[in-house]
Parts: C-alpha cells; structure tokens; sequence
C-alpha cells in the first residue's frame, strides 16, 4: 500500500486562490456612488424599482475618478463602478424593504 504525503503549503496556496479577489478601488468606488446619490438626491431604487439612468449616472462619474485614480481603462473602471453601484442599488432596495 502506498502513502500519500500531505503539503501544507500547496494546500495553504490553494485555499488563498479560491478566495474571490477584490477588484481595486471597489470600497472607495463604493463610496463615491454614495456621495453623488446624496448630492444628486436620484435614489438609485424609488418605488419598487431600480432607476437605471441613475445607476448608469452614478457610475459614470465614479468611473472617471477611478481612471484618474488608479489608471485603468474604461473598461475596467466601468466594471468596477457597476459592480459598486448595483451592490448600493440592492442595498437600498433591502433597506426599504425593511
């Protein structure tokens, strides 16, 4: 019979790579949405229903601070912004749902 042998560290490595990674400038992007949803006073969820526009809106503006930030392409800054304004959008419709 034969043994196995056990590596701690190839499974160390793999339990760090299985974690999902946080894209950068997602917290502060995050915050951004927050910031220019108050100033702007357009929820990104009214009445039962996501305000897309504002969504879009809110991500744009936060996707040129995240370019000059952290010199991304739009692409990437885009991705990041939306992903930060759909989580602000949920939350909201979670916080009005309670």
């Amino acid at each position: 019979m034969s043994r196995r042998t056990v590596s701690w560290t190839q499974i160390d490595r793999a339990g760090r790579d299985s974690r999902p990674k946080i894209p950068a400038g997602l917290l502060s992007d995050a915050a951004r949405i927050d910031m220019t949803v108050r100033v702007t006073r357009r929820p990104l969820y009214a009445a039962g229903k996501f305000d897309r526009a504002a969504i879009m809106s809110a991500a744009t503006k936060a996707a040129h601070a995240h370019q000059e930030r952290f010199g991304s392409t739009w692409v990437e800054a885009m991705s990041v912004c939306l992903t930060a304004a759909w989580r602000s959008a949920k939350l909201a419709r979670h916080l009005a749902a309670h």
